[in-house]
């Protein structure tokens, strides 16, 4: 079935946010790479994968064929659109970084990751109308359950109140990007390569200040190896997530959306074993089977969802 406003099918919608929560997992590996050959800081290097992002996207933008929308939306509205989404992406992006620095990895991660399906969840239903149901509420639980397992199994996170203040900021910034997405989705004739591109050109303005007082050109022994992480970051993580992101949130329910995207610590916990040498220990299994599990019958229910509501006829 093909969400009538887009046309894009509810399960091309659930793989592209897959693959979109599995290429967000290597960033953080990526990043700490960065971080080891550079003195770069998390304003300069999240300024710096934004306006990547933006010239990959724009190209890419620039290069497929034009498609005409059933229903165009005024130029205004569109930049409302990109505006109100870039700032989301910003702050949350930013919040987070803020917040691995305050209070460490795992309680920042735990926090934002788990904040935004409670909030993504309450504000689906109040704005949205959308119904989590019984088996959605369970699915999340599940996965907040084996997020808390994955990222706080291994013990010594130690919890700052500032820092917990910034990452429920930065789910905050998710929470509203996410929602907005979806809202728009609903209207019909959202173009969402437009929408991104504008997103990432807001967030890479909001960024540049603080990535300017942070220092924006980083000092490396190895300047090779850092463009070389550098342009892995803002172009898989970043260019290619984010463009599947937006697409499949604007036809997947907003709290699927927030769920499936929880592959994200389950990807980069995996790299972590896989490639960083990290020990595969009893919490990295017991929560990666929780999440992989919410997640995948999260995403079944969709689809069996989207296939129970007759598809509605779209006029070209």
């Amino acid at each position: 079935m093909s969400h009538t406003s887009s046309g894009l099918p509810i399960g091309r919608g659930l793989l592209y946010l897959i693959v979109a929560g599995a290429a967000w997992g290597t960033a953080g590996a990526a990043a700490s790479l960065v971080y080891r050959a550079s003195d770069m800081g998390p304003s300069a290097l999240s300024f710096w994968r934004c306006a990547i992002g933006v010239v990959l996207l724009l190209a890419a933008r620039l290069l497929r064929p034009r498609v005409r929308t059933a229903a165009a939306v005024p130029a205004r509205r569109r930049l409302l659109r990109a505006g109100a989404t870039g700032v989301g992406l910003a702050v949350f992006q930013t919040a987070y970084f803020a917040a691995v620095q305050a209070t460490g990895l795992a309680v920042a991660t735990v926090v934002t990751l788990g904040a935004g399906p409670v909030l993504i969840a309450l504000g689906a239903r109040v704005a949205l109308g959308e119904r989590l149901g019984r088996a959605g509420l369970t699915a999340v639980v599940g996965a907040l359950a084996g997020l808390a397992v994955l990222v706080l199994g291994g013990g010594g996170a130690t919890v700052r109140p500032w820092g917990v203040l910034l990452a429920l900021t930065s789910a905050v910034g998710y929470s509203v990007m996410t929602l907005l997405t979806r809202w728009w989705g609903r209207d019909g004739g959202t173009d969402n390569s437009a929408t991104t591109v504008g997103a990432f050109a807001v967030a890479s303005a909001c960024l540049l200040p603080f990535a300017l007082v942070e220092g924006l050109v980083p000092h490396s022994a190895d300047p090779v190896r850092l463009l070389w992480l550098l342009g892995y970051i803002g172009t898989i993580p970043t260019a290619l997530a984010y463009a599947l992101y937006f697409a499949g949130a604007a036809v997947v329910r907003s709290a699927t959306v927030s769920v499936i995207m929880l592959l994200e610590p389950v990807s980069a916990a995996v790299l972590a074993v896989a490639l960083l040498g990290e020990r595969l220990t009893p919490a990295t299994l017991a929560g990666t089977a929780l999440m992989l599990g919410s997640v995948a019958g999260l995403a079944v229910a969709e689809a069996r969802g989207a296939r129970a509501v007759p598809a509605e006829p779209v006029l070209v």
